[in-house]
C-alpha cells in the first residue's frame, strides 16, 4: 500500500476528503503548522497520527524541512499531498520527494496564483474558475498541471458560495487523482 503524509495548515476538509475516498493508498500522517487548526481534530478522528511543526521553532527553513523529513522517515512516506498548506515548499523536501509533492490549488492556474485566489477571480469579474492540481517545485503554484476542473461563477455569487462550490469539486478531484497517479505509477512498475 502506498504511503501518503497530508500537509495542511487549517480546516483540513480536502485531508478528510482523501482519507475518505482512498484508494490504493493509506493516509499515514498529518504534518501541520499551527497548533489550533482544525484538521488536527479531523486527524484525531480517523485515528492518523498528527505532528504540528512550527516554522518559527526553527532557525532556517532547513531545519524545519529536516523535522519534518524525520517524521516522513519514520512513517515510510512516498507521496506529499498537500491541502491547504500555507507554506512555501523548500528545496529539502523537494529533492527528498522529487515529482511526487501534490499541491490543490483553487483557480484554473496559470490564472490567479497565490493566496486568496477565490478573491482575485472575483475581483476580474470572471465567469469561470475551477480546482487545479500541479506538482510542487520551486515557484509558487508553478508546477506541471495535472488536472483541471471548471466551476462557473453564477452572477450575485459572493466568496463563500464561489469557495463552497470549489471545495466540492476539490473533495472529489484530489483523492481521483492521488488514486489515478498511484495506479499509473503501479502499472509502469508492473505491481498493482
Amino acid at each position: 500500500m502506498v504511503k501518503i503524509a497530508v500537509f495542511a495548515s487549517g480546516n483540513g476538509s480536502n485531508f478528510e476528503a482523501i482519507v475518505e475516498k482512498k484508494q490504493r493508498y493509506e493516509v499515514s500522517v498529518l504534518i501541520c503548522d499551527q497548533k489550533n487548526a482544525f484538521v488536527l481534530y479531523r486527524a484525531k478522528r480517523f485515528l492518523i497520527p498528527s505532528y504540528v511543526i512550527e516554522r518559527t521553532a526553527y532557525r532556517s527553513i532547513v531545519e524545519y524541512e529536516e523535522a519534518i523529513l524525520k517524521i516522513l522517515k519514520i512513517y515510510q512516506v512516498d507521496w506529499i499531498a498537500l491541502a491547504g498548506y500555507m507554506r512555501i515548499v523548500g528545496s529539502i523536501l523537494l529533492n527528498a520527494f522529487p515529482q511526487r509533492i501534490l499541491n490543490i490549488h483553487p483557480s484554473l492556474l496559470p490564472l490567479y496564483p497565490g493566496k486568496d485566489a477565490i478573491g482575485q477571480a472575483i475581483a476580474n469579474n470572471a465567469k469561470t474558475t475551477g480546482v487545479t492540481i500541479h506538482y510542487i517545485d520551486s515557484g509558487i503554484d508553478t508546477g506541471k498541471i495535472i488536472a483541471q476542473a471548471e466551476v462557473n461563477i453564477e452572477p450575485g455569487m459572493d466568496e463563500e458560495a464561489v469557495r463552497a462550490v470549489i471545495q466540492k469539486c476539490e473533495h472529489i478531484l484530489y483523492p481521483q487523482v492521488i488514486t489515478k497517479l498511484i495506479e499509473e505509477e503501479n502499472n509502469e512498475k508492473g505491481t498493482n
